[in-house]
């Protein structure tokens, strides 16, 4: 790392320390100056030629506190303490002072004959400079981490990004921020796995990101550190029984294993799924509180046999308890319970099912509603699914009803009155998959309040049939044999319904495209429908 530092040139490192100080507001508007000048796209020009020592660096474009300092001393003949104040006053943004530099930076400029309409120009950018002065001390330590993580991120990504999952590991909004910069730099963050996860989030043998044990909700650290201990002196646990048999029970008790069964760790082992070991036996026992008892029970033959002459068990057999067979939760519940214990749907998502119509439909997600008056007197489009839900009646006698809705990126709370609620109860339920349609609007008494006024709810599960008019499917011919043939035949037979078949048949070399459309067919456009048309190379389609 410390030989890239020195071969970074100079002028790229000043140029990244400048960028730190102009990326706020106030000197952000010097930017596309700043990289015009750089490019020598416009001419480099200094008020008054000696500047050109103070900003030389920067293009002549002044960008830290200390070319202020610096330049007011060699114009205006301001004292090394006057500067400081200069500074001071730029910093907290301070007009009175400001003012009375101003009126001492004149007069210094007067009588060294600098003409006052060049210094005018000159405060005045100091004066837009002030909103949000920054100095280059800092901008450079700054410039330098920026670089190092830069540097890190595109050379051990995977590292980088566990470094910085496992330092955020309690911050779930954050979290769920990273993570989805994980994927899209093409890793994976896969669930915790008692046979392959450490404490915190680590890179396994294949590049992807797994995640840490003890993010898991009531496991403790100990706990994870004593199995870890066991499985590296000892090696991966083959089976679930294998676990009890070998880890300490008394840090690995019910509350561990229960929370590590909900989160997935130990799917590893196929044989047995969540569901089972929580579903009860005909004495009322769990499978966990069975594997528990199986456990210490292996411990003691293991101990008794240990003091023996001959090391045998003496005869006592150690029968496997065997899991209840009952079905695996439902998806929605084993996401659920997921979240519960890991703070975020991991495995997969409960809008996953709904990505065609959130694409297809949503002009904004709910993160971006977080700041509402970048969408005023704007049609709205988003989807999520209700996670909270509350009505009532308000002093006035109004009814009302709020809910929450949530996507993949954030919550937003929605309120509705009167008739508005009394049309859209229906919606409120929570579970419930939603795409809202409304309008950002300012509050009809209220004009200083920026509201979301719904107009239309639709249930996400309904969009297909009652938005989804048609579907085109671009196809090159190049691509076209007989098992793609088949496969979309015989997928059209199955899936039967309203929606109507368009194609659009593509000839690259030619650069000829036909139009085509089936009076027969009509199509039920599901998600194996769309599984289909995304795995298929040279395949491409529109929804309309």
């Amino acid at each position: 790392m410390k030989r890239y530092l020195r071969d970074l040139k100079p002028n790229r490192f000043e140029d990244l320390i400048a960028m730190n100080a102009l990326y706020r507001p106030g000197p952000m508007e010097y930017i596309p100056k700043f990289i015009r000048r750089k490019l020598g796209q416009e001419r480099i020009d200094y008020p008054i030629p000696v500047m050109e020592k103070y900003l030389n660096d920067s293009y002549g474009i002044t960008v830290y506190q200390e070319q202020v300092m610096l330049l007011s001393q060699e114009l205006a003949g301001f004292t090394k303490g006057e500067a400081d104040s200069l500074r001071k006053a730029m910093g907290k943004k301070k007009k009175s002072i400001m003012d009375e530099m101003r009126v001492k930076f004149f007069e210094g400029c007067a009588a060294r004959g600098y003409n006052e309409v060049v210094v005018t120009r000159i405060w005045t950018d100091w004066e837009a400079f002030a909103q949000y002065a920054f100095n280059k001390s800092h901008s450079t330590c700054y410039a330098l981490v920026a670089y190092q993580t830069g540097w890190l991120k595109a050379h051990y990504p995977a590292e980088f990004m566990a470094a910085v999952l496992s330092r955020n590991i309690s911050d779930i909004r954050k979290i769920t921020n990273f993570m989805d910069e994980t994927r899209r730099m093409g890793m994976d963050v896969l669930g915790p796995d008692v046979n392959e996860s450490y404490l915190k989030f680590t890179v396994n043998k294949d590049g992807n990101i797994r995640f840490g044990l003890g993010a898991i909700k009531g496991v403790g650290e100990s706990a994870v550190l004593q199995l870890i201990e066991e499985r590296e002196k000892n090696g991966a646990f083959s089976d679930i029984y294998n676990m009890a048999e070998r880890v300490n029970l008394n840090s690995l008790n019910k509350k561990n294993l229960e929370a590590m069964a909900v989160a997935g760790a130990f799917d590893g082992f196929e044989a047995v799924s969540r569901a089972q070991y929580f579903a009860p036996d005909t004495r009322g026992s769990s499978f966990i509180e069975s594997l528990l008892r199986y456990g210490n029970n292996a411990k003691t033959i293991r101990q008794a046999s240990s003091h023996s002459l001959f090391g045998e068990s003496g005869g006592f057999d150690l029968i496997k308890p065997e899991p209840v067979a009952c079905p695996d939760w439902p998806k929605l519940e084993k996401l659920n319970r997921e979240k519960e214990v890991i703070g975020i749907y991991l495995s997969s998502h409960p809008l996953d099912d709904f990505k065609l119509e959130i694409s297809t439909f949503t002009t904004a997600s709910l993160a971006d509603l977080q700041n509402l008056r970048d969408y005023l007197d704007r049609e709205v489009v988003v989807a999520g699914m209700v996670t909270e839900t509350k009505n009532g009646i308000g002093k006035n006698g109004r009814p009302y009803g709020s809910f929450t809705l949530q996507d993949y990126s954030d919550s937003f709370r929605f309120i509705m009155f009167d008739k508005d609620y009394i049309e859209n109860s229906k919606f409120i339920t929570t579970g419930y998959y939603l795409l809202i349609r409304g309008k950002v609007q300012k509050k009809k008494y209220r004009e200083d309040e920026i509201e979301f006024s719904i107009r239309k709810i639709n249930l996400l599960s309904s969009v297909k049939d009652e938005l989804i008019k048609s579907v085109t499917i671009r196809i090159k011919t190049e691509n076209i044999d007989s098992e793609m043939i088949n496969g979309l035949k015989e997928l059209i037979h199955e899936n039967k319904g309203e929606t109507e078949l368009k194609f659009l048949f593509i000839d690259s070399d030619d650069k000829l495209s036909l139009p085509m459309f089936s009076r027969t067919y009509r199509i039920r456009l599901n998600n194996e429908f769309i599984s289909w048309l995304d795995d298929r190379p040279g395949i491409e389609y529109k929804v309309n």
